[in-house]
Formats: C-alpha cells, structure tokens, sequence
C-alpha cells in the first residue's frame, strides 16, 4: 500500500512510535498497555493529538529500560488508541485496537516532541481465497479447537467465532494472538504477508504446542497419581502415629528421627558421609529414647547435620581494595603486606589456593592476628581462630572417638562448623606453644591438616568420614620457630613481623591507638591533647617492646585519669606533654642511661628474644681466686658456652701475665638476673668485657655489639640482626658492631634508623678490640706492673 493508498484509508504515513514488551501486536487484536516510560507517553499524547494512531513495535530485548530505534523489530502494527486513562503516578492505561501491519522505512527521536517518530510503509496483504488458503483455514481452526481443548486457557465460545471468519488474514491473525506466546515465533508470523505461508506457519507451531500440552497433560495425570498413592501412604501414617500416641509408644520419637532424615537430605553431604548418616540414623531408630547410646547417635548426627559439607563463600579477591584494608588497619609491616599481596594475586591467578600454608612469625603486638582478620576481610571469607598455645592432646585436633557419651570432635571441625563455610580463613594462634605428652603429640596430627596434598580428605575421630578442608587457608602465627617440629614446619611458608620502630609507634599511637582509646573511654576527640614529646616520653619512659600492647595500655591508663579529671572537674580539654605526664601515669619504669654504662670491663651486648631486640649491659670483674671463670644473671647452657669460648680466646691473647691469672677468678654478669638468657650473639661481648679488664683499657662509650665468637677469634653470623638494630637506637646507643656475614641484612633495616646509626662489620675479635677499645693511655701502661706485683701477692 502506498501513500496516496494509506491517506484514501486516512492512516498516517509518519506518525509516533512506542515500544512495547513481552507481547506482539497483531491487526484485529486489542491490547490493554500499562505505560510509564516517558518516551512512550510522549509518544501517545502525541497520537491523541493527531488522529490517535501510533506504530506499536517490539522490543528485541525485552529487558532494555530505554529502547534505541535499533533495539525495536522493524515490522510492526498501526494501532487505535481506543482508550486512555492517565493515573496519579505519572502512567497511563491504554487501550489499543491494531489496525494494519506496515515495514518501517525510518525510525528516530523527535526532540521537539520527545518520542519516536517512524516513517513506514503498509504492507499489501494477498487476501485471495483459493481452495487450499480455504482448506488451511479449516485446518488451523481445527488445530486451534484441539489446542484450546488441551489447554483451558481460552474459553470454547472464543473457538465457535472462528468459524463465521471469511476474512483468512483476520482467523490467522486472530489464531496467532491467542495461541503463541514465544515472541520470536509471534514476530516471524506477524511479518510473514503471504496469507498461505502464515496458515502453514501457524499449523506447524499449533501442531507443536499440542505435542508439549499433550505431554504436560500425561504428566500432570501420572503425578495426580502419585500424589493420591503418598497421600494414601500419609494416611496410614497418621493413623499408626495416632495409635501410639495412644498407646503412649515413642511418637515424638519418630518425629525425631523424620527430622534428621530431612536435615541429612538438605545438609548435602559427601557420598561416604551421607551413607555413614542414614545409618547411624537406621540405628538410632531401633534404640529406646533415653539410652546413652542415643545420646551419642543425636550428637553424632547433629555434627554431621550442622557442618558445612557444601556451603562456600565465594571469594572477591581484589588487590586494590586488599591493599586499602591492608593500609587501614596497619601501619608499617611493608614486607608482611608485599607478601600477602603476592599470595592474593596468585590464588586470584589459579583460582586455588593450594600450596604453602602461611606461618606469621614475630614478637608479641606487631599485628600477626589482626593481619589474618584483614586478608579474610579482603577475600569476602568468614574468620575463625583457635589459640594453640598450651595443647597437648592429640584429640584436641583430630578429636575424641565415639566411645563414650562426651566425645565430640576436635577444634579443627569445630571451628569450621562456627564458621559456617568450608572455606574460612583459618588462623592458628602460637603454633610454637603446643606441648605433647602421653596423649600423643598434636603438632604430629596437624601435619595433616596443613599438607595440601592430604588435607580433602581430613578425618576427624569423632566424624569417622573424610571432610575436605583444602578449600580452608590456614594461616600459623608464632614468636619463634624453635617450638615447631623441623616436620610440621616444612610445610610452611615463614613470613617475619619484625619490632616497629620508634617513628612507627609514634604514627601509630597518632593514627591507631589514640582515637580508639578515647572512643572507648568516653572522650571527645579534642578532649584530651598529647603532643609529640609527649608520646615520645611514653615511648621511652614506660613501655620496652616490639609490639604496641604495652604502649596501648599505658594511653588507656592516660585516659582513664583523664576521664576521672573531666567528670570531677569538668575541664573541656587537657593537654598532655612530657613535664606532666608523670601525673597521668606515674613515674617512668624504665630508665636509659645504656650509653653511660660502658668502661673498664664493662660492654653492652644485644640479644633477640620472643618480645624483640634487647640491649644487654655486661660487666666483669676480677677477684682473688684461682684462674675460674664465674657465670651469673640466669644464663642458659649456650650463652655459658659461648661466655668459656670468649674467656679461652682472651686467655690466649696474652692482654695480662699469666700468673696474674691464676691468681684471680673472672666473675662475669649480666644484669636483670631474674630474665631467663641464652644464645650464643654475647660472646664478642663477653670477650670485649674481659678483654677490656685485662688490658685496662675502657670500652667506648656509646657502643653496642652482637656477635657469636670462636676460640680462634673469629666472628660468625647471628640472627635478628635488624631487631637488635632497633633496641640499641632505642636505647640511643648509636655505633653498632655486628658480623660481616650478615652485611646482607643491612637493607632490612629501615633507613631512617640507619642513616642516624654507624653500623660497623667485623669479622675478628682483632677488629672488635681495635674499634671497641679506648688508646691504652701511658699512665695505664704504667699502673699495669703494679697491678701484676699485687697478683703476685
């Protein structure tokens, strides 16, 4: 149909488009539209201004919200707005009556009228009505008839009114809109002109549809079936159960019982657990209600029924957002992070995390535990975490056999079952501090555990099935290593927390500790004022540690005199500096006067311990006795051997005659007697010591040393090389002599340490002495004789 053809029919040849949804408009069908796209009212508003006709196209996708001209069919059909009816909300509620099928020739967005505008061309149907256009029509009425039958979906009255159509166009329109429902199916038809093609087409999906209804229809017949013969079956249930509970017989037993059966179903468990639940269950069943065999049965079953056999969390692994949770909630610690970031970038790579279990190992305080919170915060996981440090059973990680009424499972199940996934991160705090004994050692059963290549298969005691756990990541914390099995920490991957350093701790009392603490206590954040003298005081007055703990507690007691002043006095603000700390926390614990100490047979040593790196002042005397050497200051058995090899090399220096002695006894000590010592780091220290004694020359002030000793001399390498670094700035010793060997551990330090220390190589005690040692002054190298004749007497 052309255009004079469309105007002698008065239908536009340009006029407002919408876009409908989920349905296909057909000429001769009414359809009722529910419209509150803007586009589409601008669109009708305009067709009632113009003669009420509009194009009605379908969308492609019909989950596009805001439809481009190429999202639309370009076939569609010229409607009557019939009915319009605008609603409080901004909608309207349309009638349209479809009018002709046309070909859309252009389709654009009219600004001035902010709808869509489409140029289209009407399409001249073939309405002839040959014997076989006749036979198709009876056909497809038949059809439609048989399909209507099926499906009661449409009323028989709709059917008898296809038998008055003469028009073949209209009863093929009229079949489609009430038959077919995929929209694909339903544009194709409505494009398709050629009236005995469209019969065709639209017998053929009838005959379809008929096929599947036929089908729905035998299964709908064969599940009624079912449901009458359960039906059946729930009566006689109910019946028995209502002649036990007459009978007083075990019904809320068995009501029991049917509750597991559907909890085992729903828990999803492993093949192998799923057969060892039903039966236990089977079991229970035939048990009487109140014997203590139930009682295991329920616990058991209630484990297996409760633990997260398929339940994931699934992991959001973002290195970006890892490294901002990373920085929050830590300050410093940049090798940790570095590490822990790789270890997220390669499980986001493989998508497993198969491979070493990681072991967090450094002294109290300096974020292990609150690091492992973080990653599982990074990943999107669930955080569980057990403390190892005084276990000694077995059974406390693979957990207790079935064999009597309080057996339960180990911490390893525990916990998983709390997290509520079985894929938590899993954090094992002091690995170091298990112990064993005649129940068995647990390091030994977590070798299981934390192996990668056995751990799907983890069988706990009590469980008595296997339950994968490689999913976990575990994650180990630890002071030291010296308490892990050579075994179990083969199949770790250490990384080390060093000690913060002084301008650390001052970032983090400023950033971390401060606000939190007056969060807790109640104050304001200007209600209390500390300056940087002031923390530094706190620092060095009242707190020797690697961590923070120490130091969070003494700003918690800060607070808490200065919440007491505000509530008594109701001052609006205190300021806190060095003068007048003492009044908030009493008089300092510590004193560092280390850099004065040093002087005849007197040096200062640095050592490692659990807590960090701590400055050691050790002194030596000589006394009348017969050439011993005297320990004391609680040391343990290296230190000791360390201390004889530092007297046997000194003795062999020749520094004072021999006679001299064999007439004295060398008492060395350490101070703070009560503290526990050992390692072999002292023995330069100690040979600087005796040497300095022997040869009356004082030992430099403000020098530090570590150092493990041989009788030849010479000096070997020794560890935390960067913690005793720490403790001698912080103590401000500021010269440091420390092995050549451990050169490489220079750049672990960090540099604003470094560039205030003199951090000397040694690899000879020659060196030591030289470096260590004031000039022997003449009056000295005179007084030594008569020291001699004083040995001799």
């Amino acid at each position: 149909m052309d255009a004079a053809d469309a105007a002698s029919n008065n239908y536009p040849v340009t006029l407002p488009a919408i876009a409908i949804r989920d349905v296909v408009l057909f000429p001769h069908m009414a359809l009722p539209l529910s419209v509150d796209r803007p586009k589409s009212i601008a669109g009708i508003e305009c067709a009632l201004k113009a003669g009420k006709y509009l194009l009605a196209l379908t969308q492609k996708k019909p989950a596009v919200n805001d439809p481009a001209p190429e999202d639309l069919y370009p076939f569609g059909v010229v409607s009557e707005v019939s009915q319009s009816l605008k609603m409080p909300d901004a909608t309207m509620r349309v009638f349209l009556d479809g009018k002709k099928r046309v070909r859309v020739k252009k389709l654009a967005l009219d600004a001035q009228k902010s709808c869509l505008m489409a140029e289209v061309e009407y399409v001249q149907e073939q309405a002839e009505k040959t014997p076989e256009v006749i036979a198709l029509m009876r056909h497809a009425a038949e059809m439609f008839e048989a399909y209507v039958r099926l499906g009661a979906r449409i009323t028989l009255d709709s059917v008898a009114l296809l038998s008055h159509m003469e028009d073949p166009s209209k009863l093929a329109d009229t079949v489609a809109a009430n038959s077919i429902f995929n929209i694909p199916d339903r544009q194709e038809i409505l494009e398709t002109v050629d009236l005995r093609e469209r019969l065709e087409k639209i017998i053929k999906l009838l005959a379809k549809e008929i096929e599947i209804l036929d089908i729905e229809q035998k299964i709908h017949f064969r599940v009624r079936g079912q449901i009458e013969k359960s039906q059946k079956e729930y009566y006689l249930n109910e019946q028995m159960k209502a002649i036990q509970k007459e009978l007083h017989q075990k019904d809320d037993f068995a009501k029991e019982v049917d509750e597991l059966k559907k909890k085992i179903k729903a828990a999803r468990m492993s093949g192998e657990a799923e057969a060892a639940a039903e039966k236990e269950l089977a079991r229970l069943a035939k048990m009487m209600p109140f014997s203590p065999e139930s009682t295991v049965s329920r616990t058991y079953l209630d484990w297996l029924v409760h633990l997260p056999w398929a339940v994931e969390t699934a992991d959001a692994i973002d290195l970006a957002l890892a490294r901002k949770l990373l920085e929050e909630d830590h300050y410093g610690l940049k090798k940790p992070k570095e590490r822990v970031l790789e270890y997220l970038a390669v499980c986001k790579l493989t998508q497993k995390l198969k491979g070493p279990i990681l072991c967090f190992m450094g002294p109290p305080g300096v974020g292990k535990t609150s690091i492992a919170r973080s990653i599982a915060r990074a990943m999107g996981r669930n955080f569980v975490r057990i403390s190892l440090g005084g276990v000694r059973d077995e059974a406390e990680i693979r957990g207790h056999r079935r064999t009597y009424v309080a057996s339960m499972p180990g911490r390893i199940i525990q916990s998983i079952k709390k997290a509520k996934s079985r894929n938590p991160v899993f954090l094992m705090d002091e690995i170091d501090k298990m112990g064993s004994d005649w129940r068995g050692d647990p390091a030994a059963a977590l070798l299981e555990v934390l192996d990668p290549e056995q751990n799907h298969e983890f069988t706990d005691h009590f469980l008595d099935v296997p339950f994968d756990v490689s999913k976990v990541m575990f994650i180990t914390t630890a002071n030291t290593l010296w308490g892990i099995p050579v075994s179990l920490r083969d199949r770790m991957e250490v990384i080390e927390f060093n000690g913060y350093t002084h301008n650390e701790k001052t970032a983090i009392t400023k950033k971390f500790l401060m606000p939190k603490q007056l969060k807790e206590h109640g104050l304001g954040e200007n209600a209390l004022r500390i300056n940087d003298p002031g923390i530094d005081a706190i620092i060095r007055g009242y707190t020797r540690e690697a961590g923070v703990r120490n130091l969070e507690r003494e700003i918690a007691a800060m607070c808490r005199r200065a919440a007491r002043t505000v509530v008594e006095t109701g001052v609006k603000e205190i300021k806190v500096t060095a003068d007048n700390l003492g009044d908030y926390l009493g008089i300092p614990k510590f004193v560092r006067d280390l850099a004065a100490v040093n002087g005849p047979g007197r040096a200062t040593g640095l050592a490692w311990t659990e807590n960090g790196g701590e400055a050691l002042s050790v002194e030596a005397v000589a006394v009348p006795g017969k050439g011993d050497l005297l320990l004391t200051g609680k040391l343990g058995d290296v230190m000791k051997e360390s201390a004889q090899a530092a007297f046997s090399y000194i003795k062999s220096r020749e520094l004072a005659p021999d006679s001299y002695i064999q007439a004295h006894n060398f008492h060395v000590h350490i101070p703070e007697g009560a503290i526990p010592k050992d390692g072999p780091s002292a023995g330069i220290t100690i040979a600087t010591a005796l040497a300095s004694l022997l040869s009356r020359r004082p030992v430099k002030k403000a020098f530090s040393m570590t150092g493990e000793v041989t009788l030849a001399g010479r000096v070997l390498s020794i560890g935390g090389l960067k913690e005793k670094v720490i403790a001698s700035f912080r103590e401000e010793v500021y010269t440091v002599l420390f092995p050549k060997a451990n050169l490489k551990e220079l750049e672990e330090i960090p540099a604003e340490i470094k560039d205030k220390m003199s951090l000397l190589p040694v690899s000879s005690m020659d060196e030591v002495l030289e470096l260590a040692l004031e000039k022997k002054s003449p009056k000295s190298a005179k007084a030594a004789p008569r020291k001699k004749a004083m040995g001799r007497g």
